[in-house]
């Protein structure tokens, strides 16, 4: 086991702000979740949320974006490990997909519970 070092401590973030650079430059599909991650702040300035929704719409924000990286990951090496098409493969990428699609229809969910009352006050 080696030594605790801050200096070590310190590039571990280096390296997790470079893997959130790649993924805000190369991954389209994070920047939808983006861009709808900034609706659902924006919304609940307008709306003056509570604490607790507040909490609810952060988490959700995390886990979507969260499920994206790992999903980007994961096609990554399985790219790396079999460039062509191969089923075995395609069944992996598919459960890391889920995972992403899952994730973010809960966070709709959660949006539609939060929001679409404060919404419906309007009309």
């Amino acid at each position: 086991m080696s030594k605790f070092s801050i200096k070590d401590r310190l590039l571990s973030f280096k390296h997790a702000f470079d893997g959130l650079s790649v993924l805000v430059k190369a991954e389209h599909n994070a920047w939808i979740h983006l861009a709808i991650s900034i609706v659902a702040i924006a919304l609940g300035f307008y709306f003056e949320i509570s604490n607790t929704e507040w909490i609810t719409i952060i988490i959700c924000i995390g886990m979507v974006v969260s499920a994206e990286i790992f999903n980007t990951a994961i096609e990554h090496i399985a790219n790396f490990i079999q460039p062509n098409h191969d089923e075995r493969i395609k069944y992996i990428k598919d459960l890391g997909a889920a995972g992403v699609f899952i994730s973010a229809l809960t966070a709709f969910t959660v949006g539609l519970i939060i929001y679409l009352p404060k919404i419906m006050s309007l009309l």
